[in-house]
């Protein structure tokens, strides 16, 4: 555990709401946001102002405590301050995904009951657009007629809450089917939010980056709340965030905490580091003990100096980790944690200081949660994960048998995932439940670790194992820059499958070979989180 006295709240703060008015009060001159890459900027004060104009607007139109107001755009310091305005006037916030289509938008819209709409110009629906005084063009927002130009820190006060009101109401964007409006409380923001001071130990005035989907728990809670609440400046990645524009990102802010989805870190380490170490010069010094050591400090210095090199750790969270990139990471000694959450957590379940952190765990049980293995033997069998505590959600919205299903009786949240746990408490993931394959000799088969064999001993991209009858069969992708980076065409490769699909079957388990080795012309189509859509995939 990080403990390094430099924790912001104090047993008194817990109220989230009241934590949200003490940052700004405290933080009022410093700068809260930038969009990075412009000269949009706002200081502590700005973002009170504008909450208060946007209270205003809220209250002339009629909206009440406990209305739902959707919150649908691209990341920007303006999305920031809107959440903070619903959030602080007691509404609830229905945050959508951008990259939704206009349809899955609109049929979240219409679930939650939102009674507005903040964000894309584009939608359909009743949204800010329609409101005298209130303009929006590509996502900038203004407000004529509130002017709160004369607000002083003695006027920001809010309501408060009751920990176990709807605060939020997450739509998940799932991998294994179809999207569910999670309830989150006020006392699930507050319990994450104190993790991540009691964990994390930002200080107040650093720099950090948010560059995953704001709307996504993930990103929601530890780029952007976490560090509102502590009163640090967030810079917000605005674009898409390619390789490129994070690594340039990270060299021009200098973070001291990088969240990060396994995509991103795969990506940098897939196109930085691995083609070094399989050129034969790089493998013959590998073969010499004192040499091997040397260039495991070196590709450490440089990882470190491609993500600003003023970090404490790297979290890596959101999907699954591939192996080969983990592996490596641990062999030079990066410091690098994988953590497990659950939008239904908002989101944090399991996370480790890197100091202590287990390879190939995703640590162990955060504060104010408890996790089981539903096995006779949690640390050889594997079982569904379930957990309970401060974090876990009030349920679906409007879908009373799916909560039933996901909470029992004793207060236990199914997570749907399949674990292991040893005898300190490290939690291990082996797949997930809804997609976990009966063998044709009732072997149950984990695709995710076949999938991960497969990525590890090939050189494909992405992976995909489906169950055709009682055979397997693996859904292959390989992208135009890895083909062109080994002189392969994709006819070349499409010529190579059932040779390779020989060489991976002598890799993998009896019960486990695959019956077919299938080349996709696309990518396959994923979560924000950049999880696979398995469920479209046969």
């Amino acid at each position: 555990m990080r403990d390094n006295g430099t924790h912001v709240f104090t047993k008194a703060d817990t109220s989230i709401i009241g934590i949200i008015e003490s940052s700004i009060k405290k933080g009022w001159d410093k700068v809260a946001y930038s969009d990075y890459g412009t000269d949009i900027e706002y200081t502590y004060a700005d973002v009170a102002r504008k909450i208060a104009a946007l209270h205003s607007l809220f209250n002339d139109l009629g909206l009440k405590p406990g209305d739902k107001i959707a919150l649908c755009d691209k990341n920007s310091s303006n999305w920031a301050i809107s959440y903070i305005a619903i959030l602080t006037y007691g509404t609830v916030v229905v945050p959508i995904l951008s990259d939704f289509s206009v349809e899955q938008i609109q049929n979240i819209y219409e679930h939650s009951d939102s009674k507005l709409m903040i964000g894309r110009a584009d939608l359909p629906m009743k949204s800010l657009l329609d409101v005298a005084n209130w303009t929006m063009v590509n996502g900038k927002q203004s407000i004529e007629n509130y002017d709160f130009s004369g607000l002083k820190k003695s006027d920001v006060k809010y309501f408060n809450e009751n920990p176990e009101d709807v605060a939020l109401i997450s739509y998940t964007s799932g991998s294994t089917g179809h999207s569910k409006g999670v309830m989150l409380p006020y006392r699930s923001l507050w319990s994450n939010i104190i993790f991540a001071d009691e964990r994390l130990g930002l200080t107040p005035e650093v720099d950090t980056i948010s560059l995953l989907p704001m709307a996504h728990m993930y990103g929601m809670a530890f780029e952007f709340l976490y560090e509102f609440c502590i009163r640090c400046h967030v810079y917000f990645l605005t674009k898409t965030p390619s390789p490129a524009v994070i690594l340039k990102a990270f060299s021009d802010v200098k973070p001291k905490l990088v969240i990060a989805v396994p995509l991103i870190i795969e990506k940098i380490v897939q196109s930085k580091v691995f083609p070094v170490l399989r050129t034969k010069k790089i493998r013959l010094l590998m073969k010499l003990p004192f040499m091997k050591g040397v260039i495991y400090s070196r590709i450490k210095e440089q990882l470190t100096k491609a993500f600003g090199g003023e970090f404490y750790e790297v979290i890596v969270g959101g999907a699954a980790f591939n192996k080969d990139v983990e592996n490596l990471l641990a062999a030079i000694k990066f410091p690098y944690v994988v953590g497990y959450g659950m939008t239904e957590c908002g989101p944090i379940i399991c996370y480790e200081d890197w100091h202590l952190f287990v390879k190939n765990s995703c640590g162990k049980p955060a504060p104010r949660m408890e996790v089981k293995i539903d096995s006779a033997d949690p640390e050889k069998v594997p079982g569904e994960i379930i957990t309970r505590g401060a974090n876990v959600m009030l349920g679906y919205y409007k879908n009373e048998e799916e909560t039933r299903e996901a909470i029992d009786e004793d207060g236990w949240l199914h997570t749907g995932d399949l674990g292991t746990m040893d005898n300190e408490g490290n939690v291990f993931i082996r797949g997930r439940k809804k997609t976990m394959l009966l063998g044709a000799n009732g072997q149950n088969v984990y695709p995710e670790e076949i999938e991960d064999i497969i990525l590890t001993q090939s050189y494909f991209d992405e992976c995909v194992v489906v169950q055709r009858g009682e055979k397997l069969a693996a859904l292959v992708y390989v992208s135009d820059e890895n083909m062109q980076s080994r002189g392969m065409t994709r006819e070349g490769v499409r010529a190579d499958m059932n040779r390779y699909r020989g060489h991976l079957n002598k890799m993998l388990p009896k019960f486990a070979n695959l019956s077919a080795l299938e080349l996709q012309d696309e990518p396959f189509e994923k979560t924000p989180k950049r999880s696979i859509r398995r469920y479209l995939y046969k």
